[in-house]
């Protein structure tokens, strides 16, 4: 399965040493990386279809000491979805005029319900189409920006039905904070 490192943190602060560890895990999951830095209301979001040990990107972001107070990072071990740079997390989109940026560690495979709103997916993944489905229903259940409360509470009510239909440990951020799910109790410290 992929690798998810996320941060959040009362102060900016840079992940160089903890995404240097990270990216030493990208032997067996080679199939790309990406990493989300929210800078006030920007992101600087940073993707490659190669592997965080190869990738010329990887090493600019291993020494470039990009300070945040909420970071995402994925490296990839694809199941669904070809190789390739539309398909490699995080995957960001904009909803009430803030960036999303999401990452998904596991195996939707039957997890494949409608999409007719605005958010559809680019690349192929079952995440992709999760975070497009759960942007979606954001989006139907508050007409503006909710409260962090309510928000947290909306997405404990959606995140329980993708669960099961497979492995769902996902990080998702707009910046403000920091939710992780995990459908499993899988860590490594």
């Amino acid at each position: 399965m992929c690798q998810l490192l996320g941060m959040n943190a009362n102060t900016p602060t840079d992940v160089m040493f903890s995404f240097t560890g990270l990216a030493t895990r990208a032997d067996e999951h080679k199939d790309g990386f990406g990493i989300a830095f929210f800078e006030d209301r920007g992101v600087r979001l940073f993707v490659d279809h190669h592997s965080a040990r190869e990738s010329p990107v990887a090493e600019l972001v291993k020494h470039y000491p990009i300070k945040s107070g909420n970071v995402i990072a994925h490296i990839r071990k694809a199941t669904q979805g070809r190789v390739a740079l539309e398909n490699t997390h995080p995957f960001m989109r904009e909803l009430w005029g803030r960036y999303w940026v999401f990452a998904h560690n596991g195996d939707l495979k039957g997890f494949r319900p409608r999409l007719h709103g605005a958010f559809r997916p680019v690349g192929e993944t079952d995440s992709e189409h999760a975070f497009s489905w759960l942007m979606q229903e954001l989006a139907k259940a508050h007409a503006a920006v909710p409260t962090l409360d309510e928000l947290t509470r909306t997405l404990a009510e959606l995140l329980p039905p993708s669960a099961a239909e497979g492995t769902v440990n996902l990080l998702l951020s707009d910046g403000q904070a920091l939710w992780a799910h995990g459908s499993q109790r899988v860590h490594w410290l």
